[in-house]
């Protein structure tokens, strides 16, 4: 059992939203405003936590100041269940926004399959160019299925 402290001081059970209180405080703080990203492992499984739940593709990312110190993470496409429509003018747009030197992609794949797909390569790409023509650095798209795919740690950024 798991007993928290109330306002006067005694201790009663935890119920269910106290836990999912806790949980999500703890889970938000993964990655608050100026957590620092060092590797692709530091980014891996909070975003494995904040993607694998969805039933549908959902597109998100992780914009960073010049020492890789976290802004925002940020939901920015949803989809179907096998494809989410992704515009590299929006996510131009957001990471000007923030005035963000640098960017995490992440997606899930609600199959469980983590390599990823000739769409996927295909977008990365054309999200890598967009973005290097306003001098923000792309340093990873990590996708999330069973277990999670690192672009930079396959060579493939």
């Amino acid at each position: 059992m798991l007993y928290i402290k109330n306002s006067n001081g005694r201790y009663r059970i935890a119920d269910e939203d106290d836990v999912i209180e806790e949980a999500t405080f703890i889970y938000n703080s993964y990655f608050a405003k100026g957590t620092i990203i060092s590797k692709p492992a530091d980014s891996a499984e909070y975003l494995k936590l904040k993607l694998a739940h969805f039933e549908h593709e959902v597109f998100l990312c992780l914009f960073l100041t010049n020492q890789n110190q976290v802004i925002s993470c940020d939901e920015m496409f949803h989809g179907t269940i096998d494809s989410a429509s992704v515009y590299p003018r929006e996510v131009v747009k957001s990471a000007l926004q923030y005035n963000a030197a640098a960017v995490v992609f992440s997606h899930n794949h609600p199959s469980g399959i983590k390599e990823p797909s000739r769409a996927d390569k295909e977008i990365t790409s054309k999200l890598k160019k967009a973005l290097e023509t306003v001098d923000i650095c792309v340093l990873d798209h990590i996708i999330i299925g069973d277990s999670t795919y690192s672009f930079a740690e396959h060579g493939l950024l």
